[in-house]
């Protein structure tokens, strides 16, 4: 792989910065060393002295004075090291990718822990995207992905999708447009990577099949261009077996993917995971120096406790657990939806995460409805233009969420939505 021609020059120019390099020298170096390099604070200063935290099963993790001292101090820009390492072993279980053992400069698996899987995105698509650049993503898309890619002045063409995500296909038919031998001449502009949410899509709840992953991936290695694999919704797959992830069949080393803590853990404690080639995660960690410097110590010391003391089958029987729940969740608004909405609406089931996509039968645009009408009668949901490039198009589509209402909510909303519907036909 050809990693510098995916670099744009502002990533290209970023060095190591020697304030951070110390950081991760001191936080190898014996007790022994004396130390007038750095100019962190002396956390004797801070007023927090000790905590015990208590988890669901009524287990404590203790921080005292010398673990809240490390806590509450600067760290290592990458993560914290026993953090990576217990992560490392984690998708060596889950995805066994192949370029574990691959050389450094060849694509080797490595990984960095961000502040949530967000920092860690928009700061690939930084890396990655120059003004100009075609990229590959499939409507509808995350919102947040579409805020932070359009500022940055690259063509976004989209691919279709049905329930099963990507239609490969449609990729094939518009990556036609170019020969594959085309990504080596950068007057070509070939698609520099394709995004994508395989599991659980926000907002549209859709899947992709291993099938399709596959097919996909080919293309990938054919065209050259990187996939950007964004999973949040991978521990809150409601069927099992689970399908392959794209990081498993990586052989190139052209698979970045984000995993966030945020749906199993905590969304307020801001830890994610970015792994890919090592030449574009080191390229990460430097943007990484210079802007939050690290994901918070504190969060990740506390993660990292959490998950040192289940283990891997403790945590994996945690998001089982998780799941359990989100599936219940899903199963009472498909049941509110039936019940209220059948003849007025359709959807499919979605097979992770925590949306139900709906489209309007009759209604052309359903801004009016959702923005304004069940607005007033105090029932939210997210008119679906917001998930679209152009947003100003009209769409007959909502997004609900199960993840917070009780079944007796969501049968309330919908019951109120079904009347507005048919006052607006």
């Amino acid at each position: 792989m050809n990693y510098t021609r995916f670099i744009t020059a502002a990533s290209a120019a970023r060095k190591p910065s020697a304030i951070r390099v110390m950081t991760e020298i001191l936080g190898k170096s014996s007790k022994s060393v004396l130390s007038l390099a750095t100019g962190a604070p002396n956390p004797n200063t801070f007023p927090f002295k000790t905590a015990v935290i208590t988890t669901d099963n009524k287990e404590t993790i203790q921080f005292d004075e010398e673990m809240m001292k490390r806590a509450l101090q600067y760290s290592q820009s990458a993560g914290l090291p026993e953090l990576l390492s217990w992560l490392k072993q984690l998708q060596v279980k889950l995805h066994n990718p192949p370029t574990i053992h691959y050389p450094p400069s060849q694509g080797q698996m490595d990984m960095c822990v961000t502040c949530g899987s967000q920092e860690g995105l928009c700061k690939v698509f930084e890396m990655i995207i120059n003004p100009g650049d075609n990229i590959l993503v499939n409507e509808p898309i995350y919102s947040g992905t579409i805020h932070a890619v359009q500022p940055l002045g690259c063509n976004m063409i989209n691919i279709s999708s049905d329930e099963h995500g990507i239609i490969p296909d449609s990729l094939r038919e518009i990556l036609s447009r170019w020969k594959p031998e085309d990504s080596k001449n950068p007057e070509k502009n070939t698609p520099k990577f394709l995004y994508t949410v395989p599991n659980g899509n926000n907002p549209a709840g859709s899947s992709l099949t291993t099938n399709r992953k596959k097919e996909i991936y080919e293309l990938a290695r054919k065209y050259d261009f990187l996939i950007i694999e964004d999973d949040p919704y991978y521990f809150m797959q409601f069927s099992k077996p689970w399908a392959p992830t794209f990081l498993s069949m990586d052989v190139d080393g052209r698979v970045i993917r984000a995993d966030s803590f945020s749906k199993v853990l905590s969304s307020g404690l801001r830890i994610g995971f970015i792994t890919g080639p090592k030449p574009l995660i080191e390229r990460i960690v430097l943007h990484v120096q210079v802007s939050t410097m690290h994901p918070s110590t504190f969060a990740q010391l506390l993660v990292s406790q959490l998950l040192y003391q289940w283990g891997e089958e403790g945590f994996l029987a945690h998001v089982d657990r998780v799941i359990d729940f989100y599936r219940k969740q899903r199963d009472a608004l498909l049941a509110a939806a039936d019940k209220w909405l059948s003849g007025l609406a359709e959807w499919y089931v979605p097979t992770a995460g925590m949306f139900l996509w709906v489209k309007i039968k009759g209604l052309h645009d359903v801004r009016k409805l959702i923005e304004e009408k069940a607005f007033k009668k105090e029932i939210f949901m997210l008119p679906g233009y917001k998930f679209y490039l152009d947003s100003s198009a009209p769409c007959p589509y909502f997004r609900a969420s199960f993840s917070l209402a009780s079944p007796e909510q969501m049968d309330m909303a919908f019951q109120g939505l079904a009347q507005l519907i048919k006052e607006s036909l």
